[in-house]
């Protein structure tokens, strides 16, 4: 352990797997104190258990303002502060702008967009009160270029982008640094229905349905390898820790060149 986040305080959202699971792991062994948050209550209390006392879950739906307030509040409860926000819950969505509905737009805004804005909204009075911080929210690349993700997930990752490099300049005076990292194709249970998905699945048959992602999208990128969790977890702590401390407003790309590629495929 290098101690790059040692004596900070940060709440992930959607810590319980994939990015937010990878990102926890390395924050706790880069030295901070971490409320994780998420639905899948045996697997967030299996993670901070096994992470140790610098590691708390707390149950949470983002889709919710008052857990999303919660949370923060729960951080600042029981470590005394907060330093780091990572706006990282999502989900997967599956429609098309031809059979789109109302349902299905305010659903997928309260879930990216809403619970970013609102993160940030109850995250900034705790991050004054320590002197400034970090807010982090995950966006995709999928709201920088067509066919990477169906048009409303694309638009509302773009609104995430967007929100994030305004956000960022009216909290800099006040050292609150706001960033976004657009992932690009990052192998994670959410391309075969997400962690609930994933949590019927077995150990073995999960393993082998991330195997095959792999290789597939290794084909997706420049880069001969896939994109794994823990490419997005050190961007965040990058993000995070005091070596960042002068990037604000701005959307870091972690694609290995995806997004520069010519003729390239949807991911999705």
């Amino acid at each position: 352990m290098s101690g790059r986040l040692e004596g900070k305080v940060a709440v992930v959202t959607g810590g319980t797997s994939g990015i937010g699971e990878a990102t926890v792991e390395l924050f706790v062994e880069e030295g901070a104190k971490v409320v994780l948050t998420g639905r899948s209550r045996d697997k967030g209390a299996a993670l901070a258990e096994r992470l140790g006392d610098n590691a708390v879950y707390f149950h949470a739906d983002v889709t919710r303002e008052e857990d999303i307030k919660a949370s923060i509040d729960a951080a600042v409860d029981r470590f005394g502060r907060l330093d780091v926000l990572f706006n990282n819950a999502g989900s997967s969505i599956r429609t098309e702008i031809s059979t789109i509905t109302a349902a299905e737009i305010e659903q997928s805004c309260r879930v990216l967009l809403a619970s970013v804005m609102l993160g940030i909204r109850y995250a900034i009075e705790p991050l004054k009160a320590a002197g400034g911080g970090s807010i982090i929210n995950n966006s995709s690349i999928a709201g920088l270029r067509y066919r990477q993700g169906n048009i409303l997930y694309s638009t509302l990752k773009a609104a995430v982008t967007h929100c994030t490099r305004l956000a960022g300049v009216e909290l800099g005076p006040y050292r609150i640094r706001v960033n976004a990292i657009s992932p690009g194709a990052i192998a994670t249970p959410i391309f075969w229905g997400g962690s609930e998905r994933a949590n019927t699945l077995s150990d073995e048959e999960n393993a082998e349905k991330m195997n095959k992602l792999q290789a597939n999208l290794a084909k997706a990128t420049p880069f001969p390898r896939s994109g794994v969790a823990r490419d997005i977890a050190e961007a965040a702590l990058f993000l995070a820790s005091d070596a960042g401390t002068y990037v604000n407003a701005h959307d870091l790309v972690v694609d290995g060149g995806r997004t520069w590629m010519f003729n390239n495929n949807p991911i999705d």
